[in-house]
């Protein structure tokens, strides 16, 4: 069997927002992603979960540069778009066509004074693409169509549509300029539960009729199961965790992945009574003040003084099931 193609390579990522302070007081920074490294494979889904907060989302829009990084290095099919260290911040515009984001909430994503067919023409009129008019409505009636919409809905505005036929839109949107990449920021977290599994079936059956590569970002540990080949686990903007979605789900072995784990539903009441559910004491740390050491040593109920004192890597524990934990290093 080929082995799979490296698409993208992140090392070391970075992303701080300043604060703004009083004139005499020392410059603070929000540390929303903090030294993260991943690669994600063409073809396959990625999933990331963790707490509100964690650093998902500004991680996916790091990785994409539609938040300029502070730090690190990110490649994409072979090219260096960002490296910090050489000084290199390729322009993106060329690669807008190839790497594309669905965001969390359709709504507020969605210009309500365009029309739909205005939306989703856009981004072909920014690369030059489909220049006459007929084959540039072509291609929109045709994404409409790919997404489950009717070709009348392009002359009508956003706020005539539901919450699931906004996110299709929002979908027909980032596949207009045929990207390979996608990051699906919490695409299902503000849609009915009935409309969840429409969306989520629909991005599946688009990955493998386009040959598409997801980032798949949510809360729910259940859907990026399903969805995922494999999931990134991040707490506090580093990544504790990375595995095979069935490995991560069955055999969690970071101490904050067990606790997010615990608290997934199980529809079976013998089950649910006898597992033991993990709770976590105290609050977050903020991440512009975040703990020294490991950044999950001030709620993990095995911390040591190594934990406090020395930031753990992310190591290879076997099958490519990644964690970054000093109690794992000496089992």
């Amino acid at each position: 069997m080929e082995e799979a193609k490296k698409l993208l390579e992140v090392r070391n990522l970075k992303k701080y927002f300043p604060v703004k302070t009083g004139a005499f007081r020392k410059k603070q920074y929000v540390k929303a992603v903090e030294d993260v490294s991943l690669d994600i494979y063409k073809g396959e889904t990625l999933g990331l979960v963790g707490e509100s907060g964690c650093g998902k989302t500004t991680l996916g829009r790091t990785i994409i540069r539609l938040y300029e990084p502070t730090s690190g290095k990110i490649v994409y099919d072979g090219q260096t778009i960002y490296d910090s260290e050489n000084h290199i911040a390729v322009d993106m515009l060329p690669y807008r066509r190839k790497k594309q984001i669905i965001f969390q909430d359709p709504s507020a994503s969605l210009d309500p004074r365009m029309t739909v067919g205005e939306i989703i023409g856009e981004a072909l009129d920014i690369h030059k693409l489909y220049p006459g008019k007929a084959e540039r409505r072509e291609r929109i009636n045709e994404l409409l169509d790919a997404v489950g919409l009717n070709t009348e809905h392009s002359n009508r505005f956003p706020h005539e549509f539901s919450g699931g036929q906004q996110q299709r839109i929002g979908i027909a949107r980032a596949l207009a300029v045929d990207p390979e990449f996608i990051v699906c920021d919490e695409p299902i977290s503000a849609l009915d539960v009935s409309i969840q599994s429409q969306v989520v079936n629909m991005l599946e059956d688009l990955q493998e009729k386009l040959g598409l590569t997801y980032l798949f970002i949510a809360h729910d540990i259940s859907v990026v199961r399903h969805i995922s080949n494999r999931i990134g686990v991040m707490y506090l903007g580093s990544l504790v965790e990375l595995a095979d979605s069935f490995e991560l789900y069955s055999h969690p072995i970071h101490p904050y992945t067990k606790t997010l784990m615990s608290a997934v539903p199980i529809p079976d009441p013998d089950v649910t009574r006898a597992r033991q559910r993990i709770l976590l004491e105290g609050e977050i740390p903020s991440p512009i003040n975040p703990p020294s050491g490991c950044r999950f040593h001030t709620r993990c109920p095995y911390a040591t003084d190594e934990c406090k004192e020395r930031t753990p890597i992310l190591k290879d524990y076997g099958n490519g099931h990644f964690a970054a934990c000093h109690l794992l290093e000496k089992a």
